[in-house]
């Protein structure tokens, strides 16, 4: 490792602990990794939960240093079972991102090792100005969907299906994965929106003609299968195709093989293949729309894309990322608390798409070096009745979510207070890019009233 990456232990056992603990600080150790004060800030990359037992205990402790799955978090079971016991899955739910069954303490720390390592790669490329400056967002639930993307783009060559509502980035994250391909002279990727096909040429579309294979067909064509060849191929829209059209599409995608029209010679080609719709397709299969054959060729890793509704707080980060772009000097304009206000409250059915244009036709009627005032919005789109407080704009099902699932792992009314005003104070934060006193002012308390409760914690 050229950065040592900092590791957490914890230990949940009944006996043995300080034995314990030497034993493991000293092969994590070996094998390249810094072990992180206890008393040190929580800034470990991953966190290792030894346990020898299954309790509500264990799953307050995992859900607290995990923050509920924001930080990465592996559980290890020690003991004298055979098997990991049936409640794993509910140390998944309290947070943890794994669960290992050590027998050998060596080769457990050369498993935990390999995972780590990988999730410190995806974790970098999240992190990445590629990612951060094209798919712009910090909410947990941005971040788990891209971890997955990022994985499977990086460390696979399986085909992709990608699943969401119109305006989404289901092509901003088809590009993704095809940059962070890492195939050897990696070919350029082709993308074909499947609702511009006629079915008088579909097969030229897809697999190129000979000359002569029909009227106007003067000279030889490569078609999207041809093209993509060593490359990616990104059909768009794949769930508008025609039956007649899918069925042409089961060969080549399965065999990687193909003819042109108008030819009897078969022709090889290599692609990764990636395909998007916003329709659900398991429900096309069902109401013979969608050919189920087809439906599992493509579906080898499928990803649903998260509404911006389900992010809301990536709301004004796309905007002011958006901004930038849409004004000739990007440093220099912001929205004010009334926008910002008026931005997060809207439900944006169509998704990122709606927001940009949004933010374009604000940026188009803003004069001066202010902030973005309301009297930017065009009148057309101001709301008609007051927004009232940002409160009245939370999203409530994620919320009750949260406090349910806090209730289950046996929090009670002072834990989860204290949980959801520590994660207030974090986000705003994080978001003010570490300045107290915009954080303070979006919290709506004092600096120094922030301060000492930060320092407290």
């Amino acid at each position: 490792m050229a950065t040592k990456i900092t590791i957490r232990i914890a230990f949940f056992t009944q006996d043995k602990e300080a034995q314990m603990e030497s034993q493991w600080s000293g092969a994590l150790t070996s094998a390249g990794f810094a072990i992180a004060d206890d008393k040190a800030p929580d800034d470990a990359f991953a966190t290792i939960v030894v346990f020898n037992s299954v309790d509500d205990e264990l799953r307050k402790v995992i859900a607290k240093r995990s923050h509920n799955g924001s930080k990465l978090l592996i559980a290890v079971s020690v003991g004298g079972e055979t098997d990991l016991p049936c409640d794993m899955w509910s140390l998944l739910s309290a947070g943890a991102q794994d669960i290992l069954r050590c027998e050998d303490l060596n080769t457990c720390v050369a498993n935990l090792s390999q995972k780590i390592l990988r999730w410190a790669s995806v974790e970098a490329t999240l992190n990445s100005p590629l990612v951060q400056e094209n798919l712009v967002g910090r909410s947990t639930v941005w971040k788990r969907f891209l971890s997955s993307v990022i994985e499977v783009a990086q460390f696979t060559n399986s085909s992709v299906l990608l699943l969401g509502e119109s305006g989404t980035g289901k092509e901003l994250v088809a590009r993704l994965i095809h940059t962070l391909d890492t195939r050897k002279d990696k070919g350029q990727l082709v993308t074909l929106d499947c609702t511009t096909i006629s079915s008088e040429l579909s097969g030229s579309e897809f697999f190129g003609h000979e000359r002569g294979a029909y009227t106007g067909a003067t000279n030889q064509r490569d078609g999207a299968f041809a093209l993509a060849h060593r490359g990616t191929l990104f059909l768009d829209e794949v769930g508008e195709l025609p039956l007649p059209m899918q069925a042409q599409l089961l060969r080549v995608i399965q065999e990687h093989t193909y003819k042109r029209v108008g030819s009897n010679t078969w022709q090889s080609t290599d692609f990764r293949l990636i395909c998007a719709t916003n329709r659900n397709l398991e429900t096309e299969v069902q109401q013979g729309r969608f050919r189920a054959d087809l439906y599992y060729r493509i579906a080898t890793c499928i990803f649903h894309l998260p509404p911006l509704r389900d992010r809301p707080e990536d709301t004004l980060s796309i905007a002011s990322h958006l901004l930038k772009n849409a004004t000739e000097r990007p440093d220099s304009y912001q929205f004010d608390d009334a926008v910002a206000n008026y931005l997060v409250s809207k439900p944006y059915p169509g998704n990122v798409r709606e927001l940009t244009h949004l933010v374009s036709r604000i940026a188009q009627r803003h004069v001066g070096s202010g902030p973005i005032t309301v009297g930017d919005i065009p009148f057309e789109l101001r709301p008609e009745k007051n927004l009232g407080t940002p409160a009245a704009t939370w999203g409530k099902d994620e919320l009750d979510d949260a406090i349910r699932h806090a209730l289950i792992l046996g929090a009670g009314l002072r834990d989860v207070g204290h949980a959801a005003t520590e994660a207030a104070i974090r986000i705003a934060i994080h978001d003010a890019n570490g300045n107290l006193q915009q954080a303070a002012k979006r919290l709506g308390v004092t600096d120094r009233a922030l301060q000492l409760r930060k320092a407290r914690h």
